[in-house]
């Protein structure tokens, strides 16, 4: 099954254009759409549309911001949006912690990574095949034993 970013992209054009508002699951679903699409900037304009329209993103948003960011390569914009989405009194998931984890992989942010590990852990939050993958990954790219 493919994604279709910019079919996705032009139906929310052509919904807004008919006089409706997008609300967090349509916003969410475009930016979701985005991360698969590898459109990293698009996912983070939808975001900041979001927000500008008074909307506050949910942890299904942040969740997709962030993975688009790690497969954008965006460790650090990743890492912001954590931040902001905790700031926010929103409690990051598996599926959350997994993104992050894996954007400091990929930026070779070992320690990073094993922080927010074990800050999950303490959150009570049960690490799954995902997780240990992506830290395992970033010990071997950051060179920890």
């Amino acid at each position: 099954k493919g994604c279709r970013t910019d079919t996705a992209l032009d139906l929310l054009a052509e919904m807004k254009a008919a006089g409706l508002q997008p609300d967090v699951i349509t916003y969410s679903a475009a930016i979701s759409a985005c991360e698969k699409g590898c459109r990293t900037d698009t996912a983070l304009d939808l975001l900041s549309e979001m927000k500008g329209r008074g909307l506050q993103p949910d942890v299904i948003t942040y969740s997709a911001a962030i993975s688009a960011c790690e497969k954008g390569g965006r460790t650090d914009t990743a890492l912001e949006l954590l931040a902001e989405m905790k700031g926010d009194r929103l409690e990051p998931n598996v599926i959350t912690y997994n993104a992050a984890i894996s954007a400091c992989e990929k930026g070779c942010r070992t320690d990073t990574a094993l922080d927010l590990l074990a800050e999950m852990k303490a959150a009570g939050l049960q690490p799954d095949v995902i997780t240990y993958n992506a830290a395992i990954s970033a010990c071997e790219k950051g060179g920890r034993t």
